[in-house]
């Protein structure tokens, strides 16, 4: 079901949608259009916030952004002359709540919440964070991901020897068939 505050709701995430694929970039190297979609929609115009609930996705190219809820804030752009009100332009951030995963065939990374900054082109996840790539495990309660070179950095809430909230990797090294 999708819940829409007004008519306007329909150009509103029509205008947002088209702009924002130059601005996006969930993927990597990718002009790709960003594909959203979600059991429900709510649309607020006066802020340029659409809110996706329930299985929210966000797809582009080969990178998917996944999660409970998914908000996507975008600019709001001045009215012109004689116009009535302001309008909503490219995307600014999405704010990614429960269960969320960021995928590429790359690498699989999961986490509580997520924020991704078009203007950076960086996703910060959050909370218990698990990235994987093929056997390789890393934990920790905050990773950075820039979108556009795939780079990464892990953090944790702990220091110390003992502090189980230190970032922790296992790391397998690859076999050589040569040996």
């Amino acid at each position: 079901m999708t819940r829409l505050t007004d008519i306007a709701a329909l150009t509103f995430s029509a205008s947002l949608l088209a702009a924002a694929p130059a601005a996006a970039q969930l993927a990597r190297n990718s002009d790709a259009p960003v594909d959203i979609t979600a059991d429900e929609l709510e649309v607020v115009n006066a802020t340029c916030l659409m809110t996706w609930r329930g299985n929210a996705e966000a797809l582009q190219a080969d990178a998917r952004l996944r999660a409970n809820v998914l908000k996507i804030f975008s600019e709001t752009t001045p009215g012109k002359p004689g116009a009535a009100g302001s309008s909503c332009g490219a995307l600014k951030r999405m704010e990614a709540e429960g269960a969320v995963y960021y995928l590429t065939p790359q690498q699989r990374v999961r986490g509580d919440a997520a924020t991704y900054d078009a203007a950076n082109e960086q996703i910060v996840m959050t909370g218990d964070v698990v990235a994987v790539q093929g056997q390789n495990v890393m934990r920790g309660t905050r990773m950075t991901i820039n979108t556009k070179t795939g780079e990464g950095q892990m953090q944790g809430a702990g220091t110390g020897r003992n502090n189980k909230n230190r970032p922790r990797g296992v790391f397998y090294p690859k076999s050589n068939p040569a040996q």
